[in-house]
């Protein structure tokens, strides 16, 4: 009997998986804190005998050479990706043992990156399950530019040719459990479901029901913006990264609060949007805690910059410590926790800036508003509101001195972005009115929604 445990990291949208049969495991993918992993294999009372990576990840930092090191397991990685540390080099057709009558072999799957590589777990000869990392994922692919420019389409055509590959050689009720695709960036497009099997890509995923060419053209159409820290996940990676320190960084006080502001660094409130804009700390950021802080913190904030975490208790804290980490935010140089009366120095107040909706905008006066969308292209190319501006939020800490002047009402999809974008034309000095709102709801309050 084997057993497949997902272990989801929800807020970078990836999942790892630890499996195996009553004795040994193989874990997949590892995110960075490797403790949820090794909880994992203690539960189920089994030894991880192999740690394996379908690829040299771009968006996020993995745990494999240090869950490997700790438990004494084989770290097997495609021998076409270059790294700096010993590992097993796996090529196409090795097959390990996992446990009794369970085995893992390597299929190689070229097109999210070069030396891409699938496993599939077989028990007692029958194939039950493919690890799929960034190759055919629910519904869709994963994205094949985040390599090289001048590979993107040689990988594209790649990818259509590895997918086929699988779903050729497995059996149709085999399970295919993909790495990305619940959120990731990585992915082209974002899953549609939850579980899925090989025959049910065959039924469903275009890259399985459409020829090469069409395939590669709608999907080097569909492509979105790369996050930017992206660029720094596969140097970490291929260098080695180093083991996780998750202890309570330095507590900060109000003048070292200020002090760090003053001095250019980055000072983010973790508290949920409406908490922050109702009182915050002046020129601090807002990334909700409870949204995709480590995949929009990473990607807006200058690699490198010193960041201080402010937070409403010390399990928030904890909790977003633990998300950075896994994309290379590895310890805030100060923290501070309550809320902005014990943030700010004696004689000062914490500051703030009013929410909307959607109807709010539609009854504003039309010569006082100027409405800035922060969405990415392609959900801009859906449906825009008539005159806004449109600057992405991981774009506008750059640029918002090319925001138009007058009180900007900024939105996004849904809220979390424009709290994002809120804060930091309200920390440059901007009046700011934050749409806390879905944009569904903008046609229906009477704002004219233009595409093309």
């Amino acid at each position: 009997m084997f057993f497949v445990e997902t272990i989801a990291v929800e807020g970078l949208g990836n999942r790892s998986y630890l499996a195996g049969g009553g004795r040994t495991a193989v874990v997949v993918d590892p995110p960075r804190d490797i403790d949820r992993v090794l909880a994992a294999a203690a539960r189920r009372g089994v030894r991880i005998s192999h740690v394996v990576e379908t690829h040299l990840h771009n968006d996020y930092v993995t745990g494999g050479l240090e869950l490997a090191r700790i438990t004494g397991a084989g770290y097997l990685v495609p021998a076409g990706a270059r790294v700096s540390y010993a590992r097993v080099p796996v090529a196409d057709g090795d097959t390990v043992d996992i446990d009794t009558g369970l085995a893992l072999a390597a299929v190689a799957t070229p097109g999210h990156t070069p030396h891409h590589t699938a496993y599939v777990l077989s028990d007692d000869g029958r194939p039950v399950a493919v690890f799929t990392g960034g190759s055919l994922l629910i519904g869709t692919v994963g994205r094949p530019d985040l390599v090289e420019p001048r590979l993107t389409e040689h990988l594209a055509r790649a990818q259509h040719a590895s997918v086929h590959r699988l779903a050729d050689a497995l059996p149709d009720d085999t399970s295919v459990l993909p790495t990305h695709g619940f959120g990731s960036f990585c992915s082209s497009a974002q899953a549609d479901g939850d579980t899925t099997t090989i025959a049910k890509e065959k039924a469903g995923n275009a890259a399985l029901l459409t020829d090469a060419d069409t395939f590669v053209a709608d999907l080097l159409d569909g492509l979105d913006d790369i996050p930017a820290y992206y660029a720094h996940m596969g140097p970490i990676n291929a260098g080695g990264p180093a083991p996780v320190d998750l202890t309570a960084p330095e507590p900060a006080d109000p003048q070292q609060i200020a002090g760090r502001l003053a001095a250019g660094e980055w000072v983010v409130d973790l508290r949920n949007r409406v908490a922050f804009a109702e009182g915050h700390v002046a020129g601090s950021f807002n990334f909700e805690a409870e949204g995709r802080l480590a995949a929009y913190l990473a990607w807006l904030i200058p690699w490198g910059k010193p960041v201080t975490l402010l937070a409403e208790s010390a399990e928030q804290l904890a909790v977003a410590q633990r998300e950075l980490v896994r994309v290379g935010i590895d310890r805030p140089v100060a923290a501070a926790t309550g809320g902005p009366q014990r943030w700010v120095p004696d004689g000062q107040r914490p500051v703030s800036f009013p929410r909307s909706t959607f109807a709010g905008l539609a009854g504003a006066h039309p010569d006082r508003v100027v409405v800035l969308d922060v969405r990415r292209d392609a959900e801009r190319a859906q449906g825009w509101i008539e005159g806004s501006a449109h600057i992405p939020v991981h774009q506008l800490h750059r640029r918002t001195g090319d925001v138009p002047e007058g009180t900007v009402w900024v939105h996004c999809a849904a809220g979390t972005r424009a709290a994002i974008a809120a804060s930091l034309l309200h920390a440059a000095g901007r009046d700011v009115i934050a749409v806390d709102d879905g944009f569904e709801a903008a046609a229906a309050a009477g704002l004219t929604i233009t595409t093309g």
